[in-house]
């Protein structure tokens, strides 16, 4: 899974166009609708903490986790700017602890798609099981096989005032396996001097049957799916989407 090391201080930098508040929107959506609206929330793979701060702000009491050490230190030094009070703990998905239950589990902006195998998968996928409030809600989403196909090979340059950065993308249609190499180029004086981050990340692409197959082996029960970009429930091919899940068995 990837660390995220150098790149957490360039992260948010260049993530100024993810539409978080959209985002944010859709979840309190699918937690409203569930009656949720407070208490505790845990937040899978939460980087920087962007989307754990908005939930905190609507009146969850929101747990963050991240594997990555330096991702947790910018959310946390944000935290100390806002005031919040969230509690941010250092863990792999595949083997997250928590101190009791939750109302609900949410895992966005792809993180699922870091965990490469489908046994893995079942992994994460019992463990919120085993962490959720009896009935409670998890909602996540993924990129599909479908839009990583449609990246394919390639290369995406942008240049800033403070700084510059070069994508390149490999996928592998056998494997579904996306890798992408980071390079940025970040103004780190008043001398114009610039210091260059490398990051390597692999994600791989599922499909939405491979998705139920596995919340149905990690013993939960499958909700619904939504297409992410136009919030209607799946009924055909789409490149990004949600999906919900219960817990069961407690």
């Amino acid at each position: 899974m990837a660390s995220y090391e150098a790149f957490a201080q360039v992260y948010d930098l260049f993530m100024d166009n993810v539409p978080y508040k959209k985002w944010c929107e859709n979840l309190l959506r699918f937690l409203h609708e569930e009656q949720i609206t407070d208490g505790l929330v845990a937040d899978l793979g939460c980087g920087t903490g962007v989307m754990t701060q908005m939930l905190d702000a609507h009146g969850y009491d929101m747990i963050g986790i991240d594997l990555s050490e330096d991702m947790l230190w910018q959310a946390r030094e944000q935290q100390i700017e806002d005031g919040t009070n969230i509690l941010y703990l250092q863990q792999d998905m595949r083997e997250f602890e928590l101190y009791g239950t939750v109302r609900a589990i949410i895992s966005i902006c792809d993180s699922i798609n870091y965990i490469l195998k489908e046994e893995e998968l079942v992994k994460v996928f019992s463990l919120v099981n085993n962490y959720l409030d009896p009935h409670g809600l998890f909602v996540f989403d993924f990129n599909t096989v479908s839009k990583y196909a449609q990246i394919g090979d390639g290369t995406i340059c942008e240049n800033r005032e403070e700084g510059s950065f070069i994508w390149e993308n490999y996928y592998d249609t056998d494997s579904n396996i996306n890798e992408y190499d980071l390079t940025f180029y970040i103004q780190s004086d008043e001398e114009g001097l610039y210091e260059r981050f490398e990051e390597n990340h692999r994600q791989r692409g599922y499909t939405l049957e491979i998705m139920k197959d596995c919340i149905k082996k990690a013993g939960m029960e499958f909700k619904a799916a939504y297409d992410a970009d136009t919030m209607k429930e799946v009924t055909g091919e789409s490149q990004r989407i949600y999906v919900l899940a219960y817990e069961k068995g407690k």
